[in-house]
């Protein structure tokens, strides 16, 4: 009976034993409060099949499951379906829990976080491919232009910084790119603050020169 949920046959047609009511057709925001110890022992009867037990395991696991899955999805409806698909896998998969590994608690919401994420990720591809489907064939030639414009902005703002010396184009890399004050590239350049100054005076004279920015 292991690897299918009770209620459900090897094949998961719903021809199986119905000892325990469908996951699916159970409250998923229940109780927890089982010690650690006693939460790994249900997992192992449940792993050779236990229904019993499983309908123990859901009631302790599945608070805080659905806690955790309507904290990532903020959907009472989306979230009970997923709190439901976790408890189903924790009933199919229960005989891969290693206890030497960590708390049955814990296998239960790293599930119940990754069945979350994936539903995030999949409504977030499901509204990528309806926007794609209503834009037209190709980006707009407004679009282009600026790319092509931002493109060959950063180039040139490449080439002027290469044309400063080394200490002109560490100073105003820190503090325009890095956002460092004149003290903070100082003390990185090991450089006294006056220096570190003019050298940054200096090498924006030349940028600006260089990039023909009216003065």
């Amino acid at each position: 009976m292991a690897g299918t949920a009770p209620g459900e046959g090897a094949d998961g047609t719903g021809d199986g034993l119905r000892v325990v009511p469908a996951p699916h057709r159970r409250d998923p925001r229940g109780r927890a409060g089982r010690p650690p110890d006693a939460l790994a022992r249900l997992v192992g009867r449940v792993a050779k099949g236990d229904e019993d037990a499983f309908a123990e395991l859901y009631d302790e696991v599945s608070g805080p499951v659905y806690g955790l899955v309507v904290r990532v999805l903020r959907d009472p409806a989306q979230s009970e379906e997923v709190a439901q698909e976790v408890l189903v896998e924790l009933w199919r998969t229960a005989s891969r829990f290693d206890p030497a590994r960590g708390g049955a608690m814990a296998w239960a919401m790293t599930i119940a976080h990754r069945r979350a994420v994936d539903r995030v990720r999949s409504a977030q591809a499901a509204t990528d491919r309806e926007e794609r489907a209503h834009r037209p064939d190709g980006p707009a030639f407004d679009e282009v232009t600026e790319q092509v414009e931002a493109r060959l902005e950063a180039e040139r703002v490449r080439r002027c910084l290469g044309g400063l010396t080394e200490l002109q184009r560490e100073s105003v890399t820190l503090a325009y790119y890095g956002g460092y004050t004149y003290r903070e590239v100082a003390e990185l350049l090991a450089c006294s603050l006056g220096t570190v100054k003019t050298r940054m005076r200096d090498g924006l004279i030349r940028m600006r020169d260089c990039l023909g920015v009216n003065r």
